[in-house]
Order: C-alpha cells, then sequence, then structure tokens
C-alpha cells in the first residue's frame, strides 16, 4: 500500500527535488499541499509544480489523511510545523535544516521518541558517488586510523535570486545551520565515530555588508572520539560567476595513518597518496545512489535496520550536533563536551 504523502511549504527550492521523486515513487502518493504566502502559491500553481490544496497549514493537518508531512517552509517556521505535524502522529521529511533552535530538535527527538515516528531530511551527500567513494576508501582499511578531517563547503550566496525571507531576522538561522549539517551527518557516516567535542566555532557577517546582521560566514574546530580533529569552513565566500562549479566545492581532505585522500563534489576521482608509496593512486568513483536520502526514508518507516542507511536517529543526532555548533558560534562558547548520550535516539 502507498504511503500519502502532504506538503507543507514551497520557500526553499530543494523542496522541489522532494516532490519530484515522490511523483515518480511507487511507494508515495502526493495526497495534498499546502503554501500559506500567496506569491509562492502564484509561482507553484503557474509553473504546474503541484495541485495547491490549502493556504493554512494547521487546517491541512487537521484534515487531511496522511501518513507522512513533507516541509519546505522557510527555515524559521520549519521546527514548530515539524513538532505539529509529529504531535498529529505524521512522519515527517524536510530539506535541510530540519529547525533552527536546540529546543524545537530536543522537543522533535521526544515526539518522534515517544510515538515510535521517523524523521527524513534531504542530507544527499550520502548519495553522491565522489563522497560514497571516499567512504568506501575509509572503510577499506587502507587510510588506516583518521585523525585528521579539513573540509570546505563555500556556497555562492547569489543573494538577488535567494527568497527575502533569507535575510529576515530569526528567519535563516545561521549558515553553519543551515550548509554544515551535511558534513557533520557526512563524516559521522563515513568514518563511524561520534563527535566528542566543539572545540571553537565563529560565525560573523563577511561579504553580506548589506544585511549585517546576516552572518554569511561560518568555521568550526571539533573532535571526534579516536581524537581526530576537524576543521571546516562553509561560509558563502563562493563567487557567484562560478556558481556550483568550482574544484573546491565541498572538498574533503582526510589524513590517516595509511595516507591522505582528497574528492570534492565537483571532482571526476578520489586523489589518494598512500603510505610508502611515490606515485598517488586516482580512484575511480563508483554509482551514484541518486535520491537515496528518499529511499532510505521510506525503509525507515518500513522498519529497515540496515545500518549503512540514513535513520532518523541519524538527522536527529546530526541536527542537534549542527544546532550545538551554530550556537557556539554566535556565542563565542568553547570546549563544549559532547556526552554519548546527550540526546534521546529514537529507533
Amino acid at each position: 500500500m502507498k504511503l500519502k504523502l502532504a506538503v507543507i511549504g514551497f520557500r526553499h527550492g530543494h523542496i522541489y527535488d522532494i516532490v519530484a521523486r515522490i511523483k515518480n515513487s511507487p511507494e508515495i502518493e502526493l495526497v495534498a499541499a499546502c503554501e500559506e504566502d500567496e506569491s509562492t502559491r502564484r509561482f507553484i500553481e503557474t509553473n504546474n509544480i503541484v495541485k495547491i490544496t490549502h493556504t493554512k497549514y494547521e487546517e491541512m493537518l487537521n484534515s487531511v489523511e496522511c501518513d507522512i508531512i513533507a516541509i519546505g517552509d522557510c527555515y524559521g517556521r520549519r521546527g514548530k510545523i515539524a513538532i505539529d505535524a509529529l504531535g498529529k502522529g505524521r512522519h515527517i521529511i524536510s530539506d535541510k535544516p530540519l529547525c533552527t533552535r536546540i529546543s524545537e530538535i530536543e522537543e522533535i527527538a521526544r515526539i518522534a521518541n515517544e510515538k515510535n515516528l521517523k524523521v527524513g531530511c534531504q542530507l544527499n551527500m550520502r548519495n553522491m558517488a565522489q563522497f560514497i567513494g571516499l567512504r568506501n576508501l575509509i572503510k577499506s582499511g587502507n587510510l588506516g586510523e583518521i585523525h585528521s578531517i579539513i573540509f570546505t563547503g563555500h556556497h555562492p550566496l547569489m543573494m538577488d535570486l535567494r527568497p527575502e525571507w533569507y535575510f529576515q531576522p530569526d528567519m535563516h538561522g545561521g549558515t553553519i545551520n543551515d550548509i554544515g549539517i551535511h558534513a557533520i551527518d557526512y563524516i559521522m557516516w563515513a568514518t563511524g565515530m561520534k563527535f566528542t567535542k566543539i572545540n571553537a566555532a565563529r560565525s560573523w557577517n563577511a561579504f553580506v555588508k548589506k544585511h549585517p546582521h546576516f552572518k554569511d560566514a561560518g568555521q568550526m574546530m571539533l573532535t571526534m572520539e579516536n581524537g581526530c580533529g576537524v576543521l571546516g569552513d562553509v561560509s558563502y565566500f563562493a563567487p557567484d560567476s562560478h556558481g556550483y562549479s568550482l574544484p573546491f566545492y565541498w572538498r574533503f581532505t582526510v589524513y590517516g595513518t595509511g595516507g591522505i585522500a582528497e574528492t570534492s563534489a565537483t571532482a571526476k576521482n578520489i586523489i589518494f597518496a598512500q603510505a610508502g608509496k611515490k606515485e598517488i593512486i586516482s580512484v575511480e568513483l563508483p554509482e551514484s545512489d541518486d535520491g537515496g536520502y528518499l529511499r532510505d526514508f521510506i525503509d525507515d518507516i518500513r522498519g529497515s535496520t540496515d545500518p549503512e542507511k540514513l535513520k532518523t536517529q541519524d538527522v536527529i543526532m546530526a541536527s542537534y550536533i549542527t544546532l550545538l555548533i551554530q550556537t557556539a558560534g554566535d556565542t563565542g562558547k568553547r570546549e563544549i563536551t559532547l556526552s554519548p548520550n546527550f540526546l534521546l535516539r529514537p529507533g
């Protein structure tokens, strides 16, 4: 039997990927769509993306029978929508970030655990050939024990194309939370290790002087359970003219006792400088897992126990850690220890 899904919010373009995949899925039926913003509704209807059935999400939650709510509203509104949907007994899937406040992710975790509901997120770095390949190399043992990871996730801001809400106070929620969650989730998945400490983080206004409250820059320094150090920069510093094509877009360099490996989202291979060898090895990329985040979410609902798949506890953990890093960047707090049991982990 197909799972019935309704969408709340189309305020960020990433929701269109979820909608397109739902339309082609044999396991999910799109039964309703809500958009409260009038101009966005006109865009959706003019471009025949979906049929908008509701203009108030609370009304849709109360009147439409469905199993899943997909969330694509403004970042600052997502947490409340997620909590309300879970409260009505619906599984949820969202573009990232899932929410913008620590209190919201704690409540999402509590309700999902209490009601045995599933939480999905569009964490598609796990589905990209470059990063599947890098993980395979780590898991093979050829890199040895991993002791350092450096990543850059610089994005172009393309301010003129961003929706106005992006630059409204309390609506965006921070560049680290917006972008960094991809790296936080991926690093835990790729290494099989947990983060144990937020050593430092910084968030500041650098390029976007037009909106001084908007902190377009975000950096972090973290520690993992074996002492591995992680340095990351997820700032909106990439030139708009290059878009997402640069060779350092989502570049990861991994240092282990067995050598150094590097790749990026635009790379055609993985560079591997293996300890004890003179020549640099070019590792071919595996097949991508296009749309894997949605299949993993469906499998989670169906009761999959495959540890390789993205699950509710992974989404909640990555969201929570990233929000803690964002808070550290906003407040200047340092050396924040993360207990292995610092958050409920629903199954």
